[in-house]
Formats: structure tokens, sequence, C-alpha cells
């Protein structure tokens, strides 16, 4: 049986941009990627701290050291520069694995630089 885990989560991210012309998807920076082991492209689950929308769409990779966390397309609607999010990207595991799976966590501070590990 495949379960569905968590896998990586970035916490307090602050939205630093809105383009609500943009295809779509969520931008952010590309060392905060690395460090939470999600890659571009992969889906990601986002939920708006300030206004508790959930949405669900794609990661493309933003400028290293940039910070940002951009809002693209109609993602753009669910927050405003400046809302805080959790981003969660989660994995299909069985359950023998799934029972020991320990997600990658990051917590950021207000300028979405990395403030702690997990």
């Amino acid at each position: 049986m495949l379960r569905t885990i968590l896998k990586s989560k970035i916490q307090k991210a602050v939205v630093t941009e809105c383009n609500l012309e943009y295809s779509g998807s969520i931008t952010i920076d590309d060392n905060l990627l690395d460090a939470a082991d999600i890659i571009p492209n992969e889906k990601v689950q986002v939920v708006n701290l300030n206004t508790g929308a959930r949405i669900e769409t794609y990661v493309i990779s933003g400028a290293k050291g940039s910070g940002v966390i951009g809002m693209n397309g109609g993602a753009a609607r669910c927050a405003v520069v400046g809302d805080r999010l959790l981003i969660m990207s989660y994995v299909l595991m069985e359950t023998k694995d799934a029972v020991t799976q320990e997600p990658k966590v990051i917590c950021l501070n207000g300028n979405n630089k990395i403030q702690d590990k997990k």
C-alpha cells in the first residue's frame, strides 16, 4: 500500500511578489528549494497563514539568495505581498518506509532567510 507522506515544508515564507499575468505557479528562491529538497516543477500545496486559503500549484526556481516567494497566475489571487505561507510537498511511500519518514522542514525569518532547519 502507498501512502501520501509529508516530504518537505517551508514555514513562514513571506510573499514578495504577485504576478497575475504570469501563466501560473509559485516562484521560490533556489537556495530555499535546495534546503527543503523541492525541485522545479514539483507539485506543492500552499497554505496562506493570513487567510487560510489552500491551493496546489507547481514550483518555479527563483534567483539564488533573492528571498523571492512569488505567487503567479491564478495563485496570485490567493495572496498579497507580505502574507505568510506554508509550502509543502508530499511523496508516495510504502507503509514500511513511511513510518520512519522524517520530512525536511525549514523555518524562515521575515526576510525569507533560513532561521531553523529540522
